[in-house]
């Protein structure tokens, strides 16, 4: 992360890392700018009403500071359309047009403007430019590609009056106008474009824009044709300019205007920025973006200029025209300036008509076909976006098309975040990894759900929804298992849900386990005392997570008497006694109310003068494998039945695998009202890690059943 003064540290870096071998392409690159900037900047400044100079020194002093002190390499600031509406309708209601007070008004709205964007890159605000999807950079582009066409007809076809900056009503002006077609500049603008196209082809090194503009420029000053030519430009340095900083009541009328004027320079600056990048796999720092956008405005703001943008048009010259470092700029800003004091009657001779032909090829390269056809294949949000953006930016002023775009492209985050993916799972065929259930059926005690989103308040909702209809799909499911490791963070409320579904799987008499839990997710919730409601048990390591709700957790009567399923790894080797019970399994009792016995107490006992009865409570064939020396079995079928008599007198021990299935008979013969009941605490396996576990005797072996 940048220290705070790296941010002015800029200049230095790009005069450092400058190689002599990009002098020659950035050279040609701000020759061919100037070009464009000349002309635009003029008619820039008549659209924000202001004298055609202002438009110049704002090209010059903008295009100067936003190059050393921002990020892309090709990118240019200055005076653009937007801005320069913007700044009539910010100060339409200040003053009227070309008065002292327009004129300081203008000052002050740039500074104001500058001194926002400058806070926004200094509080590295700059990630706001990940809710500007891609689909609507794409949309962006085509949308602007065809505006500049659109605006340069007039000129391609010589027409004597200006389009408005409306799409339509440019279109049916120029439809109106065709009668009075001006041949020898649609001709001269033809052969621009074809001569770019020419060029182009025998050589993509070449700057194929100067060379036919020079071209162009030359055939006008030694023909003389009568096509409009830019005109005479005026010859002063950019004047410094006091600005009325103590004058309240114009700082209160500027503020919210310079607010939007701001934001919506930065949102054009991140959107350009980001087509630039693509074309160029140039990394960019948003935040140096701002701080370069801020100040710019700042020196605008002092030195005559107003209110500036980046220009969409002149970053795509500059790019199609080979800038490698921002000293394309720098050098646009030099000759910008250098055309003022010195070559002024020849930059007379450039035509528009060839100017609006250079135009219009970069207006064709800026459609990127390719990549908007992915995305017309891609999601259908994806294509949303970036149709409604295009459209927008053709019929809406071009601020309210990119924040139509960013807005749609928040919603559509917004969107998907808020319905995260929520996946029952079960176990392939091999028992390697989970799988989608599908149609599969799932275990009837233990639900498996993996989240694939954060835990946040826009998403706990629709995650809980889930989790509540899959437990109305299976009634029986006691347990719920918990995957979240594809959740990256979770606030107050995915705690709060979390609570909210311990408590209904409680309420069922099962419980909430979680498995794979980030550290950062783990951390929220000790700090949240989450963990102390759960209880920190219930939080399983991945590897043996199944094994240990399978063996500690579920009930192995509910496997063995009443579940046909093996859904598990575990459960493949597990006897099924299907149909032996003759009822429905009793329900368990509280486990308080019970006599717990440890292992070594049982063996102790077996050793005296009156043994307990053991009664081995498991199916037979897990009798067989080990027990309990001198237990006798009984499996859990029979016992519940009644069956066999056992003597009323005599202690009796019960014992199955982990100690389930012993409550399970312990509650039975409580209910028929024994008192002398125990159960061995743990089951086999708190015998066998008591290192208790005795060989079976080989005839013991061959008469069990």
């Amino acid at each position: 992360m940048n220290r705070l003064y790296d941010f002015f540290l800029r200049p230095v870096r790009i005069v450092r890392d400058y190689r002599p071998s990009n002098l020659r392409p950035d050279l040609f690159a701000g020759l061919t700018s100037t070009m464009i900037v000349l002309p635009q900047a003029i008619a820039y400044a008549l659209i924000a009403g202001l004298p055609p100079q202002y438009g110049l020194y704002a090209a010059i002093v903008a295009t100067l500071v936003g190059a050393l002190w921002g990020s892309s390499n090709q990118m240019q600031k200055g005076p653009t359309n937007t801005s320069s509406l913007l700044t009539l309708s910010a100060l339409a209601f200040v003053a009227a047009p070309g008065t002292p007070e327009y004129l300081a008004g203008v000052g002050i709205l740039g500074l104001m403007v500058g001194l926002i964007q400058l806070a926004t890159g200094l509080l590295r605000l700059g990630a706001l430019v990940r809710f500007v999807s891609d689909s609507v950079v794409v949309g962006f582009t085509a949308g602007a590609g065809f505006l500049i066409f659109a605006n340069q007809l007039h000129n391609l076809l010589g027409l004597r009056s200006s389009a408005t900056a409306e799409l339509l009503e440019t279109l049916r002006y120029v439809w109106q106008s065709l009668p009075t077609i001006h041949l020898p500049s649609l001709a001269l603008g033809l052969a621009t474009m074809l001569a770019i196209i020419g060029l182009r082809r025998a050589n993509r090194r070449l700057p194929a824009s100067l060379l036919a503009m020079v071209g162009a420029s030359v055939l006008v000053a030694i023909v003389r044709p009568d096509v409009r030519v830019v005109g005479e430009l005026p010859r002063s340095l950019p004047p410094f300019e006091a600005l009325p900083l103590l004058d309240l009541d114009l700082l209160g009328r500027l503020a919210t205007p310079a607010l939007s004027i701001a934001a919506i320079g930065v949102v054009e600056a991140v959107s350009i920025g980001r087509v630039m990048a693509g074309r160029t796999g140039q990394r960019l720092d948003s935040n140096q973006e701002f701080v370069g956008l801020g100040l710019a405005n700042v020196a605008c703001a002092f030195f005559s200029g107003y209110p500036s943008s980046a220009s969409f048009t002149r970053s795509a010259v500059n790019l199609q025209a080979g800038a490698r470092s921002p000293f394309a700029s720098v050098f646009t800003s030099l000759l910008v300036l250098l055309t003022l004091v010195t070559l002024a009657p020849l930059a007379a001779y450039i035509p528009m008509a060839a100017l609006a032909g250079v135009l219009v090829v970069t207006a064709y390269d800026l459609i990127d076909r390719r990549e908007a056809d992915r995305i017309w294949r891609g999601s259908a949000s994806d294509r949303a976006i970036m149709v409604v953006t295009f459209v927008c930016t053709l019929l809406l002023p071009l601020h309210f098309a990119v924040l139509t775009g960013i807005g749609m492209s928040l919603g559509a985050f917004l969107l998907r975040t808020s319905q995260p993916r929520v996946r029952f799972l079960v176990p392939d065929t091999s028992f390697n990894q989970f799988e989608a259930q599908g149609a599969r059926p799932a275990c009837p005690q233990l639900g498996v759900v993996e989240v694939m989103g954060d835990l946040y308040f826009g998403a706990v909702q629709h995650i809980e929804e889930s989790v509540l209809a899959n437990m109305e799909r299976n009634p029986s499911q006691r347990f719920l298992l918990l995957r979240l490791h594809s959740v990256d963070s979770c606030d107050i409320s995915g705690v709060h849900m979390l609570e909210s579904l311990t408590r209904l799987y409680r309420g069922r008499g099962g419980q909430l386990f979680l498995t794979r839990v980030r550290r950062p997710v783990l951390d929220t919730l000790r700090a949240a005392g989450f963990l102390r409601t759960l209880g920190a048990e219930r939080v399983l390591g991945s590897a043996h997570a199944i094994s240990d709700l399978f063996y500690h957790v579920l009930d192995p009567a509910v496997c063995i008497y009443e579940c046909p399923l093996r859904v598990f790894k575990e459960c493949q080797d597990l006897p099924k006694q299907l149909g032996g019970l003759s009822g429905d399994l009793p329900s368990t009792c509280h486990e308080s109310e019970l006599d717990f016995v440890e292992p070594r107490a049982v063996w102790r006992a077996l050793q005296s003068q009156s043994p307990p009865l053991v009664l081995d409570v498991r199916e037979p064939r897990e009798y067989a494998r080990g027990h309990v020396p001198k237990a006798q079995s009984l499996p859990l079928p029979g016992l519940l039945s009644g069956a066999v008599a056992l003597p009323q007198s005599e202690s009796v021990v019960l014992v199955c695998r982990s100690g389930r299935r012993s409550i399970r008979a312990a509650c039975a013969l409580r209910e028929q009202g024994r008192a002398n009941v125990q159960v061995v605490k743990g089951g086999m396996l708190a015998w066998e890690a008591a290192n208790l576990l005795e060989a079976i005797e080989p005839y013991e072996r061959e008469s069990t059943p």
